[in-house]
């Protein structure tokens, strides 16, 4: 993984949404901390382009995600912190085939991915099922599955473990603890990224804490006054 920022910036009319940013990122598992409104989801959403810088340039393995959008959104996968925002179709199998439409597949090439995937995060057993029956575990696992079977090098997931319970929050960490993608995870859950390799602290759009989780993790509480 490689991801650059060059002075990247993001302003919406008067607000500053994400001071200039130099910044680069190549460990396999990042965490993003901050306190709300701290500028790290606009962060986090401009390296697969979902939003665009002001000014400067973000790049992903080497694509400008401005000049290669389509490019980056196959690099960079987004997970949004409520899944059934993201998961459209009313049955699972057809929700994760659809984006595989666009690579031009063969119809058993599709069911074989679609099953391939499914398989992977241990949810077969749901391929039928309505999207609106799925617990809150079994709809975060399901847009996992959506967003990999596409195969993406890098995985952002926004909030993973947001309104789930305990035995659901476990099965996420698991789940993503066994993952090999490169992941870049935005969170206020401090313990499912402990282990991580770096994480990076944001604050009224700026970029405070970089480094270790543990010390990056200490220098939060010590801002929200925890």
């Amino acid at each position: 993984m490689d991801i650059h920022f060059e002075q990247a910036s993001v302003r919406y009319d008067a607000r500053t949404a994400l001071e200039p940013l130099t910044l680069r990122l190549s460990e396999r598992r990042i965490g993003v901390i901050g306190l709300n409104g701290s500028g790290k989801t606009t962060f986090a959403r401009l390296i697969n382009g979902l939003v665009k810088p002001s000014s400067g340039r973000v790049c992903v393995n080497g694509f400008d995600t401005v000049k290669n959008a389509e490019t980056v959104r196959a690099e960079a996968g987004f997970i949004f912190q409520n899944p059934q925002n993201q998961i459209i179709l009313p049955i699972l199998k057809e929700d994760i085939a659809l984006g595989l439409k666009r690579k031009k597949l063969s119809n058993a090439q599709i069911e074989a991915a679609v099953a391939a995937v499914l398989a992977r995060f241990g949810i077969p057993h749901l391929a039928d099922r309505r999207t609106h029956e799925l617990s809150g575990g079994e709809l975060q696992l399901s847009a996992f599955a959506s967003v990999l079977v596409t195969e993406p090098k890098i995985l952002i997931l926004d909030e993973p473990t947001n309104q789930l319970d305990l035995k659901n929050r476990n099965l996420v960490e698991r789940t993503m603890a066994g993952m090999d993608e490169n992941l870049i995870v935005i969170t206020h859950d401090l313990a499912l990224i402990e282990g991580f390799d770096r994480v990076l602290l944001f604050s009224k759009g700026l970029l405070i804490g970089d480094g270790n989780p543990g010390d990056v993790i200490a220098q939060y509480k010590t801002l929200a006054g925890a």
